[in-house]
């Protein structure tokens, strides 16, 4: 090999090991990314025995767990996103919690408190529900503004304080929360900053025919019970090996040019979307993709990241980091319809795969 070559080699390493690359420090790899990839579709069936369709969601949970990311869920009542975590959370493994917020909810009922203890004659630090692998935090708009406070530092940094002391969650750790996009009456809707903290914004839409059909038929004999097929070892294997998989420079800046066009979209000949954007995406929204990206490109057996995989997330991680000004929300212009717009008209970079003579 050349010395061109070579270098050219090393700069397309930049984001990751390179296809098939281990670490030094490892003596073996645990798993190949076929294998990997087996136990995930295996994992995806467990859940799908329970859940008729909603492949998207199902994928996407799967994302986001393997992304080291929180996900939240909107859709109507009845579409079984609760069900769906909650399987989801069984064929993981893990510990599980679900906590239901409500308006008179408030801080210490989900992280914890202080507790007198008359015995001893000091304070007992007794920690919350959200000490647990998995989090379900069902209707989170319906908690108030302390309690969504109290929810950023779990979700950025991964800990707890109390009473001066730092409490680290579990891990793996997720938080998976769901909204109702119709009520009105005790809603607090979520902070930007909040809504920021989530890797994955997922629309959980109503049924098919076929899939409501078979639903009833699958639910009025015998409600499917899902096997356990990870467990939290082997999530944390997984999630390593997800974040190793390879990214192209190409593929890299790719990303980086879809986050820039929501910031500056008359460079990329979005002249018209300058008013429709108030504000764009964070950087939160780059790191997304790329973790979102990898953790695609390893479900399907890969160990390295395509511009389809990026595309196949677009939606879910940069739609709901957009602020839309009051033209596009008076006009009812949907977050996700610019999301495709910037995909249309953003180019990506085409793979050009080396042919044996």
């Amino acid at each position: 090999m050349s010395e061109q070559n070579q270098t050219e080699q090393q700069d397309e390493t930049m984001f990751g090991d390179g296809p098939g690359a281990t670490d030094a420090d490892e003596s073996q790899a645990p798993m190949t990314a076929h294998a990997a990839a087996t136990k995930l579709r295996e994992a995806l069936a467990q859940v799908q025995r329970v859940i008729v369709g909603q492949e998207h969601l199902v994928e996407q949970l799967m994302v986001g767990l393997l992304g080291r990311g929180h996900i939240l869920l909107e859709g109507v009542p009845g579409t079984a996103k609760t069900l769906a975590v909650r399987t989801f959370a069984t064929v993981v493994g893990g510990s599980f919690a679900r906590v239901q917020f409500t308006p008179d909810l408030v801080p210490s009922d989900i992280v914890g408190t202080r507790v007198y203890s008359a015995a001893k004659e000091t304070f007992d630090v007794e920690l919350g529900p959200v000490f647990v692998n998995f989090v379900l935090a069902d209707e989170i708009n319906r908690a108030p503004a302390k309690v969504q406070a109290a929810m950023l530092e779990l979700m950025a940094e991964k800990q707890v304080s109390i009473g001066g002391t730092t409490y680290p969650v579990a891990a793996p750790f997720i938080v998976i929360a769901t909204e109702n996009p119709v009520e009105s009456e005790g809603v607090y809707p979520l902070p930007e900053a909040q809504r920021d903290r989530f890797l994955l914004k997922v629309d959980v839409p109503y049924p098919k025919g076929s899939e409501e059909l078979e639903i009833l038929r699958r639910m009025s004999i015998e409600v499917p019970v899902p096997e356990q097929v990870l467990n939290p070892e082997l999530t944390l294997t997984l999630q390593k090996m997800a974040s190793n998989v390879f990214v192209h420079n190409l593929v890299a800046e790719y990303m980086v040019r879809l986050v820039m066009a929501t910031r500056n979209p008359a460079d990329f000949g979005m002249a018209d979307l300058a008013k429709v954007i108030s504000i764009g995406c964070s950087s939160r929204a780059t790191l997304g993709l790329v973790n979102a990206a990898r953790a695609v490109a390893l479900i399907h057996g890969r160990d390295y990241v395509l511009p389809s995989d990026v595309q196949s997330v677009a939606k879910d991680v940069m739609a709901h980091r957009l602020v839309l000004s009051f033209d596009a929300i008076a006009d009812n212009i949907p977050t996700t319809q610019v999301i495709e717009r910037i995909l249309a008209m953003v180019p990506a970079p085409t793979p050009v795969w080396n042919q044996t003579r």
